[in-house]
C-alpha cells in the first residue's frame, strides 16, 4: 500500500505514538508488532466475569443464601464506587464548585441505589431460610463492612462520629484516636447482657482498625465536611447536594437496613444472635445515634427530630 493512499489523520496519530514512545526511549513498531499478535478484547474477560460468578461460595445448602451473598457483594462494590468519588474530591487541587457538585451527584445516586436496593432483602428470601443459614454465617455481620466505616470517615469531622453520649465530652479534644475509640458504631456490637466486646467487634478492629486510623488521618483535612467549609459555605447546590447525602447515608439507608433486619429477625434476645451479636435494634435507628455529617446545615428543629423525615418519606412511598 502506498503510504499517500493512508488516512492523513492516522498518519498523524502514527507521529503522535512515535513522539510518545520516543520519549520513553522505546521503539513504536515493537510495540505495534505486538498489537498484531494481540487478541481482540471480549466483555467477559474485560469484566472478568467468570472470576465474578466465582466468588459465592455459600455455606449451606439452603437457595436463599446465594441471593444473600450477591447482595451484599453488590453493595461492597457500590461503596467502592462512593468510596472512589470522595477520594477524587479529595485529590483535587484546585476544586471547582461544578466538579464538587458532579460528584456529590454521584455519591447520591449510588446511595439511592443502596436504599432502594434493600427490597432484594426484604422480599428475596423466605425467612424460614435466612434464619437457618445465618446462623451458619456467625460471628459475621454486615456490621464489619470496614468500607462503609471509610466513607462515614472520609465523610466528616470524627467528632460527628463518635457517640452521642460522648460527644460534647470529647468536643474539645482533637485526639483522632480517642475519638475513634468512643465511635459510635461500637455501642452496636457490645453484648446485652455483660456490655463485653462481642466477637464480631473484636475480629472488626483486629483486622480494620490500624488502617481506619489512618484513614482518619489522612483525611482530617480533606474530608468533605472540610471541602465544603474551605471552599463553598455559602453555595446553594452544594449544600442542597450535602443535605440530601446526609439524609440518604444517616437516615434513609439505616431504616432500609432497620426494616430488612426487622422482616427477618424476631425481636426476642435470641435472635438477636442472627446478627453476629450485633444489637441492631439500638444500634440503627437514626434517631438513637444521631449520627449527621454536616450538622451545621440542620435547624436545632431537624436534629431533635433526626430520622422522623425518613420514617415519613417510607410510608409516602409505600401509600
Amino acid at each position: 500500500m502506498d503510504k499517500s493512499s493512508l488516512d492523513p489523520s492516522l498518519i498523524e496519530q502514527l507521529k503522535k505514538l512515535q513522539q510518545k514512545y520516543a520519549v520513553m526511549g522505546q521503539d513504536l513498531s515493537s510495540y505495534l508488532d505486538g498489537l498484531l499478535h494481540a487478541d481482540y478484547l471480549t466483555y467477559w474477560d474485560y469484566i472478568h466475569v467468570d472470576t465474578l460468578l466465582s466468588l459465592q461460595n455459600p455455606k449451606t445448602s439452603f437457595p436463599d443464601e446465594k441471593v444473600f451473598i450477591i447482595y451484599h457483594q453488590i453493595t461492597e462494590l457500590y461503596f467502592n464506587l462512593i468510596l472512589w468519588e470522595i477520594e477524587q474530591v479529595a485529590q483535587r487541587e484546585p476544586i471547582e464548585e461544578i466538579y464538587f457538585v458532579q460528584r456529590l451527584d454521584r455519591i447520591i445516586n449510588y446511595f439511592r441505589q443502596l436504599e432502594s436496593s434493600f427490597a432484594v432483602m426484604v422480599d428475596g428470601m423466605e425467612q424460614g431460610q435466612f434464619l437457618k443459614f445465618r446462623m451458619s454465617l456467625l460471628p459475621a455481620s454486615g456490621f464489619q463492612s470496614a468500607q462503609y466505616r471509610m466513607i462515614e470517615i472520609c465523610s466528616t469531622d470524627m467528632i460527628n462520629l463518635v457517640n452521642v453520649h460522648e460527644r460534647e465530652a470529647l468536643i474539645e479534644y482533637s485526639d483522632l484516636e480517642q475519638q475513634l475509640e468512643n465511635i459510635y458504631w461500637k455501642s452496636g456490637a457490645t453484648e446485652l447482657a455483660t456490655g463485653k466486646k462481642t466477637l464480631t467487634l473484636q475480629q472488626f478492629e483486629e483486622k480494620y482498625m490500624k488502617l481506619l486510623k489512618a484513614i482518619a488521618l489522612k483525611y482530617r483535612n480533606s474530608n468533605l465536611k472540610q471541602i465544603f467549609e474551605r471552599h463553598f459555605p455559602a453555595s446553594r447546590e452544594v449544600i442542597s447536594r450535602l443535605r440530601e447525602f446526609d439524609q440518604l447515608a444517616n437516615v434513609l439507608w439505616p431504616l432500609a437496613h432497620l426494616k430488612s433486619a426487622g422482616r427477618y429477625l424476631q425481636k426476642a434476645p435470641e435472635d438477636i444472635k442472627a446478627t453476629g451479636g450485633t444489637n441492631w435494634q439500638k444500634y440503627l435507628p437514626p434517631r438513637f445515634q444521631k449520627i449527621m455529617f454536616f450538622p451545621e446545615l440542620w435547624s436545632e428543629a431537624e436534629k431533635a427530630d433526626w430520622g422522623k423525615a425518613g420514617v415519613i418519606n417510607a410510608l409516602l412511598k409505600h401509600n
